[in-house]
């Protein structure tokens, strides 16, 4: 009999790990807002992604980050270099990591991939600074 989905080791495995990367609101927020069209595409990310890929033992989080955010970058999926840019105060990636890592997209995705990145992160820095200030 197969599991329910939702339920397997893996896919608690991933929720823990995706909480503990992009953080309880964030992922609240996408469980919450899943409807019976796209929950199965949570539950394959959580399970694959996060229960599979940024669980293995080979990488720090701190290091899935920074591969994560060349990726992102080179591929041009801007929501997602947010996102994971806010993660990097769950990974342990440094503002530095962030910039090494988009300069490696300059050389080997393009400039132009490399600067939109660049100005998403300062974005994002900016809104981090401001929340900071704040309380």
């Amino acid at each position: 009999m197969d599991e329910v989905p939702g339920n397997t080791a893996r896919y608690r495995t991933g929720l823990a790990v995706r909480r503990s990367v992009l953080g309880d609101p964030h992922v609240d927020r996408a469980e919450t807002g899943a409807t019976d069209f796209d929950q199965p595409f949570q539950e394959l990310i959580t399970e694959a992604a996060w229960g599979t890929v940024w669980a293995r033992p080979g990488f720090s989080k701190r290091e899935r980050s920074i591969v994560t955010l060349a990726l992102l970058a080179a591929l041009g999926h801007d929501e997602e270099v947010a996102l994971h840019v806010r993660a990097t105060a769950n990974t342990g990636a440094s503002r530095e990591d962030i910039c090494e890592a988009f300069l490696h997209v300059a050389i080997y995705a393009g400039v132009p991939a490399a600067n939109r990145a660049f100005r998403i992160a300062k974005e994002v820095f900016s809104e981090m600074d401001g929340a900071r200030n704040v309380r």
